[in-house]
């Protein structure tokens, strides 16, 4: 499933996990696509060395070209050499990804840049806050029609702040990029947990994650997906009691009402309204309306 944005001010993010592979391990791209992600991203920038930029390029642009379903990819920086070849090549393929990701993204003018070239064609956008200065104009950045979702790039943002890529370090800075998103009525999706083998560690973040905003977190490795989806989807008793409580409150005239205890009014039917059009995105069923 890719991003998929509904109306102005009125979004559903049907991925929860996005599975990064690099550009220049085109061996990689099956096995990575067989994790399950909701995106499957080739990687040009990080992941790619400096004399393999261009053959990782060719691979990604090949691979879309066979299969776009699914499938994005994330350039190098628009500010860079590397970023204006990625973006060139971009404007001559038949074929471009449902999504591209743009890294180290400090201002709007750079999302205009890249809608403005590629025009009608210009795929979906994931901007990257990976800097302070990204981080205070992430509003303006997220705010850009083209951009369906807005991504924190923890591991560049810790060594921007000389501190260790954890929770508490970064804390600040998530909420400031689930803020401007939340303001901007755009998903915000967490940076990956780097560390391979703690299962346990991935699921406390994730919960983290999830309870002060983030819609979706990104995995650098397959094992790491299903408990990224599973962390992210509505469980089955958030779903039901979703139902349950907007048809009381259906059924009690649309007015604030008494509900297991406590009341149930406007802002609370909303939440339970996005965890019902969140499990729909993500299941791939059709709720029933609640007017």
């Amino acid at each position: 499933m890719a991003v998929s944005v509904k109306g102005k001010g009125d979004f559903v993010f049907s991925a929860a996990t996005l599975l990064f592979v690099p550009g220049s391990r085109s061996d990689r791209f099956a096995k990575a696509k067989a994790g399950g992600a909701d995106l499957t991203v080739i990687d040009l920038e990080d992941a790619v060395a400096d004399q393999d930029k261009l053959s990782a390029r060719t691979a990604a642009l090949a691979q879309i070209s066979d299969d776009r379903s699914g499938w994005a990819i994330r350039i190098n920086g628009v500010t860079t050499a590397a970023g204006v070849r990625d973006l060139a090549a971009l404007i001559d393929a038949e074929t471009l990804p449902g999504t591209l990701l743009v890294p180290m993204v400090e201002s709007a003018a750079e999302i205009d840049v890249i809608s403005g070239a590629l025009g009608d064609r210009c795929p979906q956008l994931i901007p990257l806050v990976e800097t302070p200065k990204g981080l205070r104009h992430a509003l303006d950045i997220v705010g850009r029609d083209a951009v369906s979702a807005l991504m924190f790039g923890g591991g560049d943002f810790s060594g921007e702040l000389g501190v260790e890529l954890a929770w508490e370090p970064l804390l600040a800075a998530r909420q400031h990029v689930v803020l401007a998103c939340a303001e901007a009525k755009k998903p915000a999706i967490d940076v990956p947990f780097i560390q391979l083998e703690n299962e346990v560690g991935l699921a406390e973040e994730c919960a983290k994650a999830r309870a002060i905003g983030f819609a979706a977190k990104a995995a650098i490795h397959p094992r790491q997906v299903p408990a990224i989806a599973s962390a992210f989807a509505p469980s089955e008793a958030e779903v039901a009691e979703a139902r349950e409580a907007l048809d009381a409150y259906d059924a009690g005239g649309g007015k604030a009402i008494r509900f297991k205890g406590r009341m149930l009014e406007a802002p609370f039917v909303k939440n339970y309204r996005a965890v019902l059009a969140r499990h729909a995105a993500l299941s791939g069923k059709k709720e029933t309306a609640h007017a």
